[in-house]
């Protein structure tokens, strides 16, 4: 049985183990206060911070003797929310839609 890509009520295509969504969209946008197109690419994580209260505390948990930071018992992963970046055409403003919720598959944009 072969599976086909099928299309979702967000506007996505659901195939096997991939979601494509849009590069182009026609949205709202709450800088224009009216629907305009709006260019969609997927969001990235952004650069760590060496200095963030959490890396120092670890780093400060870590220094002398005693090894390794005691962890907690491993748990079943949860899936990373799926996020899109959505710039509007007209203003240029940036707005960040999540689509779905925690989900296992991975999410590319498509030209259609």
């Amino acid at each position: 049985m072969l599976l086909e890509a099928c299309e979702r009520d967000d506007g996505t295509n659901f195939n096997g183990d991939k979601m494509e969504f849009p590069k182009e969209v026609n949205t709202y946008c709450p800088h224009c206060k009216k629907h305009t197109a709006h260019k969609a690419r997927l969001a990235a994580k952004g650069r760590a911070r060496s200095m963030a209260i959490g890396n120092r505390k670890h780093e400060r948990k870590l220094k002398g003797h005693g090894g390794k930071r005691a962890g907690e018992k491993t748990v079943k992963k949860q899936g990373k929310r799926q996020k899109v970046v959505l710039e509007c055409v007209v203003c240029k403003k940036k707005v960040e839609r999540t689509i779905g919720t925690r989900t296992k598959k991975k999410l590319e944009t498509s030209s259609s």
